[in-house]
């Protein structure tokens, strides 16, 4: 634990008043739930790579050996059509924001929403986390009475005073009742003032878990429970001068047991290929800047928060990525620009990667209530057959506080991030050595009208292995097609190093996994 000043970020924006009209949505199709067994362990060794039963990801480049005639493309979230799904409509609520977390409580049957409002006077601190409900993640209820009294004692849903930003997440295995839900956070107030830890045995009722910060940094921090290395992970803003400014950096900690953290460490820096997207980014927002011309000297990308979700094999990482046009002298504000959420990722919580430097989560159009800023949840989390990100949406920039926004849904088909293409002309993609667990192979694909999807086991030097050559065709599109050969089977190499040829045709691979098996987790 670090004693000592935290920072608090001086353009951190003020809410405004926005409007009512949270409508009436349909349910979501397919279970609820985060379906699947857990993975087994993270790979301890380097070479070869221990793939296990875990779903494996194209995210990077860390999977590809060798490649032709292949491309990848990363793909956008699917916005909810009822989006906003949450906005400032009860007394106390003068604006709402997505400044924490969702789960689905798998016991309870029900998802549950820790956000922040601004309550005005009802409290010594105008920001509170406020608790929400719904049964199907889209139709959200504000139960009464909070478990934090307001001044004037009317009724609200607030059960966590000056709280913000809570990274929540439920631990079932948990052998204390009072510590099953946890929570990551910053308070805003009090002598410890910062980032700091919490505990509740229901997700209402919560005690300060930390006796003081559990680290120094700046007004923003997020969180996640990685499973699979046991061990809980924070993401901390802090500031660094950066080609001849002071910037917004994040830096990680981690946790074994919640109650010590380790000093953090650098982990999200914009580079030079950030700060020379800057000027597209602004321009798409130009209309929002209400004539403010740029800076050349002030303009530069920085990194205001992220989201993360914990992929079976990776840990996905939605950096919030703010683009400065200029430093503003004439508000409160200390900078102008937009924020949209890229794609990210990191394999061993300390090598951060961004191939793609474009949103992942678009910005809404002309007048649409997301059109200026947008901010993730703290996790990420699988419902079914898809993944879903909650997010913070406001209709101005950083620095031209107005009302609007609210709180959207965006989603992707289960681990449909980025997908290796094969053109018309076909193309291969063969991995790095690697041993699995399992029976059975699937492929996460999309496979076009007349095109093919083959797999061939083959060895260390590149040749095929007796008694496989390549698989038979894949074709359509699913998330777990079953790969089989007409002679082999893929379950005797268990154990044994391989690499993995894939033929691709007017085809889109997402993921590959290996199945089943008395080796498999589940």
């Amino acid at each position: 634990m670090n004693p000592s000043a935290t920072v608090r970020d001086p353009g951190r924006r003020e809410f405004l008043r926005q409007g009512a009209g949270l409508g009436v949505l349909a349910l979501l199709p397919g279970a609820l739930g985060a379906a699947g067994p857990a993975p087994t362990a993270a790979p301890g060794g380097f070479s070869p790579y221990e793939a296990g039963n875990r779903a494996q990801l194209f995210v990077d480049d860390f999977l590809i050996a060798a490649s032709a005639r292949v491309s990848r493309t990363a793909h956008l979230a699917t916005k909810h059509p009822g989006n906003p799904l949450v906005v400032a409509d009860q007394p106390w609520e003068r604006a709402v924001q997505m400044y924490g977390d969702v789960l689905y409580d798998d016991e309870e049957r029900r998802f549950k929403m820790w956000y922040i409002a601004d309550t005005g006077e009802l409290y010594d601190q105008r920001y509170n986390t406020c608790y929400a409900t719904s049964p199907d993640g889209i139709r959200w209820e504000k139960p009464l009475p909070g478990t934090v009294p307001s001044r004037t004692g009317a009724p609200t849903n607030v059960v966590m005073r000056s709280v913000e930003l809570p990274s929540v997440f439920k631990d079932p295995a948990e052998p204390d009742p009072a510590r099953r839900y946890k929570a990551i956070c910053w308070i805003d107030g009090g002598p410890d003032r910062g980032a700091l830890t919490m505990v509740s045995p229901d997700g209402v009722r919560w005690s300060r878990c930390s006796p003081g910060r559990i680290f120094e940094c700046s007004d923003v921090v997020t969180g996640f429970h990685d499973r699979v290395r046991g061990r809980y992970v924070a993401l901390a803003k802090d500031f660094a001068e950066l080609r001849g400014n002071r910037r917004r950096v994040f830096k990680v900690s981690t946790s074994e047991d919640f109650v010590h953290w380790t000093d953090p460490q650098p982990a999200l820096y914009p580079d030079l290929r950030d700060d020379a997207g800057s000027l597209g980014r602004i321009e798409r927002v130009r209309g929002l800047l209400c004539g403010l011309p740029d800076d050349p000297q002030a303009m530069r990308t920085e990194f205001y928060g992220a989201g993360f979700y914990p992929a079976e094999s990776a840990t996905l990482v939605f950096p919030w990525i703010f683009t400065i046009n200029r430093n503003n002298t004439t508000t409160s504000s200390s900078n102008e620009g937009s924020i949209e959420v890229h794609l990210g990722v990191t394999r061993d919580l300390r090598t951060w990667e961004r191939p793609f430097r474009a949103s992942c989560l678009p910005l809404g159009g002309a007048g649409d209530w997301d059109e200026g800023m947008v901010m993730t949840q703290g996790r990420a989390f699988r419902v079914g057959d898809e993944i879903r990100l909650y997010y913070s949406g406001f209709p101005y920039l950083h620095g031209h506080n107005q009302p609007g926004g609210g709180i959207g849904l965006a989603r992707w088909p289960l681990d449909r991030f980025v997908s290796v293409d094969g053109p018309e002309a076909g193309g291969t993609l063969t991995t790095i050595p690697l041993t699995f667990a399992g029976d059975r192979l699937e492929l996460n694909a999309a496979v076009a009208a007349g095109g093919a999807l083959t797999v061939e086991p083959v060895d260390l030097l590149g040749r095929p292995l007796p008694g496989f050559g390549p698989s038979e065709p894949v074709e359509g599109d699913a998330l777990r097609h079953a790969v089989r050969w007409r002679h082999g089977q893929i379950g005797r190499l268990q154990g044994r190093p391989v690499c993995l040829r894939f033929n691709l045709r007017r085809a889109q691979l997402f993921t590959f996994a290996f199945r089943g098996g008395a080796a498999a987790a589940g």
